[in-house]
């Protein structure tokens, strides 16, 4: 695919008003989600579920693109339509996971590193025969004490730069995402300056690689308390430390930066990406890529019985339209009770 093209899909991927869901739960994770209802996880509970989601009435206002796992590439809609091509078909880009998980980094007790690189060329080409348009690869950075070290940052952000290189050979865009996690008692000030340094070392690796920006998404962490500091940052200062640092470290000729919800209530994601966009024009789209805070919802709903895939659709339409607000900046806590 040619660089115009991976420009323009990326930004279909963060087109104003809408935002990226993210399905591409692991079996293990997804496994969580179920057994928090009390259902087993199983291939065509999964499938049911997923295509639940996919075909809510008018979720492609507000829905650009879905992450997939490999399963759900591979799977079907109950009407036998491969569920890709039902996505692309509705308006919604099909995307992959294409990293094979964050294992213990050797030498670094208590860090990880990202595995996947190797035959990763070969999947890509396989998945965009499937039907993908874009890929995703997570890194996880742990702030503790004496923790990141600058060894794992740098680990981390090379793999994700060989990763958006491949995929930029195979014609997919690459989502980017440097996860600084929320976990621990640092406060505020500390998540962001270890965000701007991971943020600093990708682009970094990014441009050796020769990745073209402008086909690109970044999905990087917000800027936030860890989640066990006593002192709790509000909206407001969540959104101006987020700004800080992006507009510090991301190039301008990134399209657009998807957030992850990254443990964050369903609420809070969506306050702080409103906060956000309210304080905009960006050099950048300011969008969102979730999978917990968009889902959490309709999985409470859903309960893993068919009879109440009305009520899951409708609770799942709903967080997408409130995102979709949020990426104007018009999203109001007192939404949530109407």
């Amino acid at each position: 695919m040619s660089n115009a093209s991976l420009a323009e899909t990326a930004q279909a991927m963060v087109a104003p008003g809408k935002g990226i869901l993210a399905a591409d739960e692991s079996a293990p994770t997804i496994g969580k989600r179920f057994a928090s209802i009390g259902v087993e996880s199983t291939e065509p509970l999964r499938r049911d579920y997923r295509s639940m989601l996919f075909s809510t009435p008018g979720a492609e206002q507000f829905i650009s693109g879905v992450i997939l796992f490999d399963e759900t590439l591979r799977q079907s809609m109950p009407d036998g339509e491969p569920m890709p091509q039902y996505l692309a078909g509705r308006g919604m880009i099909p995307g992959i996971k294409v990293d094979q998980g964050a294992k213990p980094l050797a030498g670094f007790p208590g860090e990880k590193i990202t595995e996947g690189l190797d035959g990763l060329r070969e999947r890509l080409a396989e998945y965009r025969g499937l039907g993908a348009g874009f890929a995703k690869w997570r890194a996880v950075i742990a702030i503790g004490e004496g923790a990141p070290s600058d060894y794992c940052v740098h680990a981390n952000a090379h793999a994700l730069a060989r990763y958006a290189a491949l995929c930029q050979e195979a014609g997919l865009v690459p989502i980017v995402e440097p996860e600084v996690l929320m976990d621990g008692p640092h406060p505020l000030s500390r998540c962001e300056q270890v965000t701007g340094e991971v943020l600093a070392q990708v682009f970094d690796e990014l441009e050796r690689h020769r990745v073209e920006l402008e086909g690109i998404i970044l999905k990087p962490n917000m800027v936030v308390s860890g989640s066990e500091c006593p002192a709790q940052a509000g909206v407001d200062e969540v959104a101006e430390a987020t700004l800080r640092a992006l507009k510090t470290h991301v190039p301008a000729a990134v399209p657009g930066i998807a957030f992850l919800s990254g443990g964050q209530s369903a609420e809070d994601a969506t306050a702080h990406l409103s906060a956000m966009n309210a304080r905009g024009p960006h050099p950048w789209q300011v969008s969102f890529s979730y999978g917990r805070a968009l889902q959490a919802p309709a999985l409470t709903a859903w309960g893993g019985k068919a009879g109440r895939l009305a009520e899951a659709q409708q609770a799942f339409g709903e967080r997408a339209r409130l995102n979709g607000l949020a990426r104007t900046g018009g999203y109001r806590p007192e939404l949530e009770a109407a």
